[in-house]
């Protein structure tokens, strides 16, 4: 289940959309991001696992309540827990909640499990809010029935964590959540107005999703701070970005259908790829969810108060946007290895200085394309659009590579990221083998080549400045 802090700053959550979202508008460039789709051409829904004809009815949807409460984040997909929730003061540790009576919560009772998604309240003590019971405070008793009625069928883990959580003094009093509690929860407030697809998708988002944990900035005691809900907000050595419907620096010109796109794949072509915390996101949860619960997801959406922040979208450019080399490099991996071989081989070049008398020769390798090539290209491309059959991303329009502040693409050259399914490779962070000035170079090349931007100015000071922020 999602991390939600109450006694850190909101950096140390670990849901977020890695790649920003959303584009602005202007009536000179040609742009990518207005065509929507044809609901008949949305991709398939993964099939649910861990249903099961021996199971009631009332388990197997609880089944489908867990997926979209994304427990599994969290708890793994066993519920073993014991996944670190990183946080300035240290790890919070994610607890098993198999039907193990030992080491799980096979002695809870119904009551009690209502209790612990509700109120945060274990039958023997208070939960810290890494638990997001703020946002599962909203849970319809109908759903909160089927969950429990899912949990008694999962295999037991009849073992705890191999970590738990060891808060220093005074953070390891429990109870001092009981006050955090009071002004907290719940973390939001159901709207009048809205149709019922749009209801249905305000309990997506808001309670059983609970978007707003990691996207909505924090108030002074690190509640979610309701007058800026969904604007975005840092989260580690992620952001997660604004999802509220404003044109230049949300998702307003993402189409209903874009959205669902987006949650159910975790790419959307020249525009966004999902990865580290929302990659978890949509592999244990959005991708699972039905059509029509999507659906419901992105009308409400669109449809939430519009923020406008600091970090806009530059507009794509589409016309500055690179062409594939040809028509089968992304897909032969011969072809891309062979063409990545001679264009190493253009950029490299040889100059000789003199030294005194003694000539010396020094390869010069530090150019952006240089850079870009010896480490970024064997996966995303000489082209930048990679290898889709082996899941390698495309980076070409991407909006993170977009925005007016490039922290974020700074972030996932240094640090790495995940990508959107357990089958898609893991991208290396770079921070400890390049320097920061070759990290910004990179930066550079890959915001103007593949972004289409007219130019970059990225420093070495910058990156200095975000691997210092994140780390």
């Amino acid at each position: 289940m999602k991390p939600l802090s109450a006694v850190m700053p909101a950096r140390s959550f670990s849901l977020a959309l890695t790649l920003t979202l959303g584009l602005s508008a202007t009536s000179t460039i040609a742009m990518a991001d207005t065509v929507s789709l044809p609901i008949n051409t949305l991709p398939s829904r993964i099939s649910l696992p861990n249903v099961s004809p021996a199971n009631s009815a009332l388990a197997n949807r609880g089944a489908y309540v867990a997926r979209t409460a994304d427990c599994m984040a969290c708890h793994r997909e066993d519920y073993s827990g014991g996944v670190p929730i990183e946080t300035p003061i240290g790890n919070i540790y994610s607890t098993n909640i198999t039907p193990s009576t030992r080491y799980g919560i096979g002695s809870y009772t119904e009551a009690n499990f209502k209790k612990a998604l509700r109120k945060g309240r274990a039958p023997n003590h208070q939960i810290y809010p890494a638990m997001p019971y703020p946002s599962y405070h909203g849970m319809t008793d109908e759903d909160i029935s089927a969950l429990f009625a899912y949990f008694q069928t999962v295999p037991i883990v009849d073992k705890p964590p191999e970590k738990t959580t060891r808060l220093p003094f005074p953070l390891n009093i429990r109870s001092l959540m009981l006050a955090w509690n009071v002004i907290n929860v719940p973390s939001t407030e159901n709207r009048s107005g809205l149709t019922q697809t749009q209801q249905r998708g305000e309990y997506l988002v808001n309670n059983l999703e609970h978007c707003g944990t990691c996207h909505t900035p924090r108030n002074l005691t690190q509640g979610l701070d309701k007058d800026r809900y969904l604007s975005g907000a840092p989260l580690g050595k992620w952001f997660a970005p604004n999802i509220t419907p404003d044109n230049d620096t949300g998702i307003g010109l993402w189409s209903e259908m874009d959205i669902v796109t987006y949650l159910r794949t975790g790419m959307l072509d020249k525009r966004a790829y999902a990865g580290g915390p929302m990659a978890e996101a949509v592999a244990h949860s959005t991708r699972y969810l039905t059509d029509e619960d999507l659906i419901a997801m992105a009308s409400f959406l669109k449809v939430v108060p519009a923020i406008k922040t600091d970090d806009y979208l530059i507009p794509v450019n589409v016309a500055r946007l690179p062409q594939p080399v040809s028509n089968s490099i992304t897909y032969n991996l011969l072809e891309q290895k062979d063409y990545l071989a001679k264009a190493k081989a253009n950029t490299s070049h040889v100059t000789i200085s003199q030294n005194s008398s003694k000539n010396s020769r020094m390869e010069n390798s530090n150019s952006s394309k240089s850079l870009y090539l010896a480490h970024c290209a064997s996966c995303h491309g000489v082209d930048g659009y990679a290898q889709p059959d082996a899941r390698y991303a495309s980076i070409v329009g991407l909006s993170s590579i977009r925005r007016a502040k490039p922290d974020a693409l700074i972030g996932v050259i240094a640090f790495g990221a995940k990508g959107a399914f357990n089958t898609a490779p893991k991208m290396p962070g770079f921070s400890k083998d390049l320097s920061h000035a070759q990290i910004a170079s990179i930066t550079n090349y890959v915001r103007v080549t593949f972004g289409g931007l007219p130019s970059s100015n990225v420093s070495a000071a910058d990156v200095t400045r975000v691997i210092k922020e994140k780390s």
